[in-house]
């Protein structure tokens, strides 16, 4: 049997036990993990007032500087924050704001964000209503099978924009072709399709979306947007021009896109029976490879950051969530590939005591509503001074990823068995499993640089792996 992790052997001069916290957290008591997610949950809400009705801001988002999508991302994690701690206090905000966002045709196609929605920013809030399948989330407002169409939905308008009149395939970043960015086949974009499809296959056992995953992978690493081929280091790279026919990668490299495909190979994994062995191994190069966002500094052990642009401190609003993304799906790896359990825990672990150490309490000022808000860089042994949604949810991520092995895997449809979920030899837009739609011709196209105007940063900012996390392979 193939057995990724046989070794870890951690290169550092301190320990996260010494990290001191704010936010009191020890990485091995569930009561602590769930009291530190509670703090920080509570400052993040704190951020949105969509649901108050004297807020101008729209229901289910939030104000400037935050993109659309970066909610969707923040509904997902809240609905994280329920399955792993118990605490349904925001259930009934997270499920309304999800609902206010759907839009008539129920793909997360809304009429106010045409002109400026992207192919990443729709797969952020169909992620959310996927991990809401999975999670079997309710709430008076919306039963469980509420939120199934609403990913498959999103994902018959993904498959339907896969683009063979350029680069042989891929997704281009934009939807709009009147948008910057529409000539940009992009990570973001297509790694989200890619997680979705894998995430859907394992759902439903069709093998329709399986096919349509393996499709996207062998997309990307065809044009060399993650490097997954014989002896490959597993970089995932940031996009390539289509008006070049996708020949030159533009290799920035962020720790969002690199966790998502993580993701979907570790769904893969678990999904499959007789073709999980490719997927598996995906996922292990992916998790060895994501050395590359472990600060490699003296006073940090195995903690993460963003190397594009943290060090510089030029991170925009996008940026500074990205690292939430990464602690979300190396949390999902630890539990769909047993096999990669202790060396993605014990990234989390280190970096959830370094984060816990980078909040401060009674902000005030600060950015939250009093209570406790948390910074960006989580290795400089303290509150750096840096606040927002990004920030907060970052440590909530992190924090309350450690319990993803004590709670119950996401679910698969009833009558679903994971293991024998195999491609199928075509790959059409599945409409069979969507069902009516309702309001079908409507929503508009737009694309925009919604979160993407924050993902170009530095033309070629290429991150060195360093020697952080020595990994031996088994």
């Amino acid at each position: 049997m193939y057995i990724p992790w046989a070794t870890i052997q951690l290169l550092a001069t301190v320990s996260w036990l010494s990290v001191a916290s704010a936010i009191p957290l020890d990485v091995n008591d569930e009561a602590s993990i769930k009291q530190a997610a509670s703090t920080i949950a509570h400052g993040l809400m704190s951020y949105y007032t969509g649901n108050q009705s004297s807020s101008p801001v729209a229901e289910g988002t939030f104000p400037a500087p935050y993109y659309w999508w970066e909610a969707g991302a923040v509904w997902g994690a809240m609905i994280d924050y329920w399955h792993y701690t118990n605490d349904s206090t925001y259930n009934d905000v997270v499920a309304q704001a999800l609902l206010s966002q759907i839009s008539p045709t129920e793909d997360f196609m809304p009429p106010a964000e045409a002109g400026q929605e992207g192919n990443d920013d729709q797969f952020f809030w169909a992620a959310a209503a996927m991990t809401a399948a999975e999670r079997n989330f309710s709430t008076p407002l919306a039963p469980p099978s509420r939120w199934l169409p609403l990913a498959t939905r999103a994902f018959s308008d993904l498959a339907q924009r896969w683009d063979t009149s350029t680069c042989g395939g891929g997704l281009r970043w934009q939807i709009s072709p009147s948008n910057n960015g529409y000539g940009y086949k992009n990570t973001a974009a297509n790694g989200g399709f890619f997680q979705l499809a894998a995430r859907l296959a394992r759902y439903t056992g069709n093998g329709t979306y399986a096919a349509w995953a393996s499709r996207s992978w062998d997309w990307m690493a065809g044009v060399g947007l993650v490097d997954a081929g014989a002896g490959g280091s597993y970089a995932v790279y940031d996009g390539t021009q289509d008006a070049q026919n996708c020949s030159q990668v533009n290799e920035l490299s962020f720790s969002y896109t690199h966790g998502m495909l993580l993701a979907g190979c570790a769904a893969l994994a678990n999904a499959t029976n007789s073709d999980s062995a490719p997927w598996a191994s995906r996922a292990a190069g992916l998790l060895a490879a994501s050395a590359r966002f472990v600060a490699p500094f003296p006073n940090a052990s195995l903690v993460m950051y963003e190397p594009a642009c943290e060090p510089q401190a030029s991170c925009n609003a996008d940026q500074l969530s990205f690292k939430a993304y990464l602690a979300r799906w190396l949390a999902a790896a630890a539990q769909l590939v047993p096999d990669l359990t202790d060396a993605a825990l014990a990234l989390l672990r280190h970096s959830a005591a370094a984060a816990a150490g980078a909040c401060v309490g009674g902000a005030g000022g600060m950015g939250t509503a009093g209570g406790v808000t948390c910074g960006q860089k989580w290795y400089v042994g303290g509150f750096d001074g840096s606040v927002g949604v990004g920030q907060q949810l970052s440590a909530l991520e992190v924090v309350q990823g450690l319990l993803v092995v004590q709670r119950s895997p996401p679910d698969v449809a009833a009558g679903v068995d994971v293991s024998v979920v195999a491609a199928s030899e075509t790959v059409p837009v599945p409409t069979a499993t969507l069902g009516p739609r309702p309001g079908a011709g409507g929503a508009g196209s737009g694309g925009g640089a919604l979160g993407g105007a924050g993902r170009e940063g530095p033309a070629k900012w290429v991150v060195g792996l360093g020697v952080v996390v020595a990994v031996v392979l088994g």
